[in-house]
């Protein structure tokens, strides 16, 4: 256990990010899986849909530091391409 009245602080800023980091990523992973699911039903309207939902959760994630901005982008790209080919 920290002895220093700085470390111990730390340890509790340390617990908060995990915590906010570990619930915006379990969203995000959530939020793609509704649209790889949609998609896998081939069913267009639901996957583009789930993908609107989908984009605004991936980018806040990016923007929050939780994930690298080009995963993000790399995220929405291959999701987009994915909607795109059911028609």
């Amino acid at each position: 256990m920290a002895n220093h009245k700085s470390a111990i602080k730390r340890i509790k800023q340390n617990q908060k990010k995990n915590e906010r980091n570990t619930h915006i990523k379990s969203t995000l992973k959530t939020f793609i899986k509704r649209v790889r699911e949609a998609a896998a039903a081939k069913d267009a309207v639901a996957a583009r849909e789930a993908l609107t939902a989908a984009i605004p959760i991936v980018d806040g994630a990016a923007t929050k530091g939780v994930i690298h901005r080009s995963t993000a982008s790399r995220n929405v790209s291959r999701l987009t391409k994915l909607v795109n080919s059911l028609g």
